[in-house]
């Protein structure tokens, strides 16, 4: 996790992203003296000013979610300058999010999976999503050993991009015995024509989701353009920011297509209380523990939904600075 605080107005704006150490240094290096002095309430300025800083740097993979660190501190100040709750801001269009279990992870024996996809199906969750792609025909019986344990939950799995296209969709078929309603990355979300094909020879009911690597809006177009996915996934902390989330939210509308927020759960909440397309929210296994343990507001998954705490200015995360600071690396 690489945070970042921003003061203006005796409030302070805190975002973050999921990204490596050079990240920390990026922003370290060109954005603290680049925004110094801006006017907090121009955000829109601001992450034009990181766009035209980075050019020579290039925009994909680090630099993005360097922009994104900051973007999401920008606009958490914002909603604190003005004693407003992130998704007021915004423009709410929903109270709360629905939310799918993220983990099952490729690693885990079958009672392990039965047990934390199970577990998530009793609280009330409507989805689960579990990881496939490290053995196909294990994949299989790991996919009937997760639905017998969830019941009337929908399943979705994550290939994460492991599988050619022809196994992919025989995969598609196998699955869809089980009642798979998702098929994230079954083939690499770079292989655009190989996604349009699996979309359109999935079984009936299979959604094929893809975007979690996209980094700016000219990404998701491709993506969109070419008919690769029924959802698109969007990161927050990837794709330059909430600025950047609310431009694929914009780009699913004009297509009429579904968006999902990959990873990050508190950082995804408010911004998809107000995405219009948003259907769900990821609620990612590891980053639930973390941002759980890191942060004071954070709001757990009650009967299948997330709500935001409209008490709280901003996102409502406060960081525990002391819990934090064991875990803090230099650079």
């Amino acid at each position: 996790m690489v945070l970042v605080e921003i003061a203006a107005g005796g409030e302070t704006g805190v975002g973050w992203t999921y990204a490596d150490l050079s990240a920390a240094t990026l922003i370290e290096s060109r954005f603290v003296k680049l925004l110094a002095g801006h006017d907090a309430m121009s955000i829109s300025a601001a992450w034009a000013k990181m766009l035209r800083d980075i050019r020579n740097v290039g925009r994909p993979g680090v630099a993005a979610t360097a922009i994104s660190a900051v973007d999401n501190a920008l606009w958490d100040l914002k909603a604190k300058l003005l004693g407003l709750p992130l998704v007021n801001l915004l423009g709410r269009v929903r109270d709360a999010v629905l939310v799918y279990g993220s983990g099952a992870f490729t690693s885990y024996a079958p009672e392990r999976l039965r047990q934390q996809l199970g577990g998530w199906a009793e609280e009330g969750m409507r989805f689960v999503k579990m990881k496939v792609g490290r053995d196909a025909a294990a994949d299989r019986e790991r996919v009937r050993v997760a639905k017998k344990a969830i019941g009337d939950c929908a399943l979705f799995v994550d290939a994460n991009g492991a599988y050619t296209r022809k196994l992919a969709l025989a995969q598609a078929e196998h699955f869809a015995e089980s009642d798979v309603r998702w098929f994230e990355e079954p083939v690499g979300s770079d292989d655009l024509d190989g996604l349009r094909l699996i979309r359109d020879r999935a079984p009936a009911g299979m959604d094929i989701a893809a975007g979690e690597y996209g980094y700016d809006h000219y990404y998701f177009r491709r993506m969109l353009v070419a008919g690769a996915v029924d959802v698109l996934q969007a990161d927050a902390t990837r794709c330059c920011g909430i600025t950047g989330f609310l431009r694929a939210s914009a780009l699913c509308e004009s297509f009429n297509l579904a968006l999902s927020s990959h990873c990050a759960p508190s950082m995804h909440l408010h911004v998809g209380c107000a995405a219009l397309p948003l259907v769900h929210l990821e609620y990612f296994h590891d980053h639930v523990r973390i941002e759980s343990m890191l942060f004071d507001g954070f709001c757990a998954a009650r009967d299948g939904v997330v709500r935001p705490d409209l008490t709280r200015p901003g996102h409502g995360l406060e960081l525990k600075r002391k819990d934090a600071e064991k875990y803090a690396v230099s650079f």
